[in-house]
């Protein structure tokens, strides 16, 4: 930064993980975002105090970029957050805005306190089942209605949370190791790294489709049936839903912006109203399958996003990643994974007497 720096306390600072959203290869699975630890604030440690004056060729510059820019060691999303809590000054002046222009000779001053954001990156205990475990990584089964990372609304009591209180190697790398997500109400299978060079080599891994990964899903069946093919493929784009931000949907690239999205689908039990299918990703896009399921007219039972209603005592989308395969990326061994059907999914194929077996899927 051009202009004048001076600390107003000499109290330790929140401690910065790494950005990993520069470095998640296939937005499709979901990440975004900075994340921040705040050990010293959180303990109770007085907030440092960052004093900046404005230099001339940052005149006209935006507020948040003008710190991104003085208070480069944090994260841009720590700093809009203190924006937004009331914790930058301009001139006297409480900031609440990141848009707002400064000029030439402008003080700024920062309070470096903790935010929801930072200080939600705390261990808790909570009983996780760990299928596979070794020295560079684990792998999850993570139930139903586990958030996987702390966020607005959920800034407690994720997977994230539950990784940092079990494992300590888990606070000396980014997300607790975390490099792909599962939708809050989709249970299943997920690979946890243990340090930052198995990180980085499953990132890299996940975005060369190098990891396998097949899911479990039950689907509706509309009057028309499934159709004499058991088994189909998906080639559709997907996108923001342009007709309702909140979703996503199948898109035409030509006139919105979207991304090539992949999935195979095998039908493996059903009758006239429901059908168990196994699906197999091929690209890792925001609620690719149940996108593509619903663009079957077959929305997953109980996903009300997508079309589905709750029936046979399913109240989430009836979506389980129940295999991941992939080779090892430090030792080099083969590793193929499973998770059986979770009880609300078992359950509901047998009251309506569908039959199913886990070996029969693979």
């Amino acid at each position: 930064m051009a202009g004048q720096r001076k600390k107003a306390s000499q109290a330790p600072a929140p401690q910065g993980l790494v950005s990993f959203e520069a470095r998640q290869a296939e937005p499709g699975w979901e990440e975004s975002g900075d994340d921040e630890v705040a050990d010293d604030a959180a303990a109770g440690a007085a907030p440092e105090i960052r004093e900046l004056i404005v230099g001339a060729g940052e005149h006209g510059q935006r507020v948040d970029k003008v710190l991104a820019s003085g208070v480069s060691e944090f994260s841009r999303s720590y700093l809009q957050q203190l924006l937004a809590d009331g914790a930058v000054t301009l001139n006297g002046k409480v900031l609440t805005k990141s848009s707002a222009k400064v000029g030439a000779g402008d003080r700024l001053r920062v309070e470096m306190r903790p935010t929801q954001q930072s200080m939600a990156f705390q261990p808790e205990a909570m009983a996780l089942e760990v299928v596979y475990e070794d020295d560079d990584l684990l792998v999850v089964n993570k139930p139903a209605g586990l958030v996987v990372h702390p966020a607005p609304g959920n800034w407690t009591g994720t997977l994230l949370n539950g990784l940092l209180a079990r494992d300590e190697k888990a606070r000396q790398v980014p997300r607790a190791g975390i490099v792909h997500r599962l939708d809050k109400d989709t249970s299943g299978l997920m690979v946890v790294a243990r340090n930052r060079a198995t990180m980085d080599a499953l990132v890299k891994m996940i975005a060369a489709r190098d990891v396998s990964r097949q899911y479990l899903a039950i689907a509706h069946v509309p009057g028309k049936g499934w159709g004499p093919r058991r088994h189909r493929e998906v080639d559709a784009p997907i996108g923001r839903d342009p007709r309702n931000r909140l979703r996503m949907a199948v898109v035409d690239m030509a006139q919105h912006p979207g991304k090539p999205a992949r999935t195979d689908f095998d039908w493996l039990a059903g009758d006239a109203q429901h059908c168990l299918v196994r699906c197999t990703l091929h690209t890792g896009r925001t609620h690719q399958i149940r996108v593509h399921m619903a663009s079957l007219s077959h929305p997953l039972v109980a996903d009300a996003v997508y079309g589905g209603r709750p029936e046979g005592g399913l109240e989430r989308q009836a979506l389980h990643a129940f295999r991941l395969a992939f080779v090892h990326p430090m030792s080099q061994k083969p590793l193929v994974l499973h998770a059986p059907l979770p009880p609300d999914m078992a359950s509901a194929l047998e009251n309506w007497g569908l039959r199913y077996n886990l070996q029969e899927s693979l």
